[in-house]
């Protein structure tokens, strides 16, 4: 995949992690696609890792959610929001 390709993942990742996770996350777009591009390739390294799922099945995507959430639950404790 591409430069652009992985640029949106990584936003609508970055996008779904932050609807999954409750309260306000006050962030722009672009950290949120930042978020989104390091949740996905994390979790996505961590489930191929452990043999969970091969690359492209659909649990890639819902992994990669899951990591873009625990990332922003980082990223505002880091930031000490609330």
């Amino acid at each position: 995949m591409g430069i652009i390709g992985t640029i949106i993942v990584g936003l609508i990742v970055g996008a779904l992690g932050r609807l999954v996770l409750p309260g306000d996350q006050p962030m722009g777009w672009i950290m949120t696609c930042l978020l989104g591009i390091a949740g996905s390739v994390s979790a996505g390294f961590i489930g191929q890792a452990l043999g969970w799922y091969m690359p492209g099945e659909g649990a890639g995507w819902i992994a990669s959610i899951l990591g873009a959430a625990i990332l922003l639950f980082i990223v505002q404790k880091v930031r000490g929001k609330s």
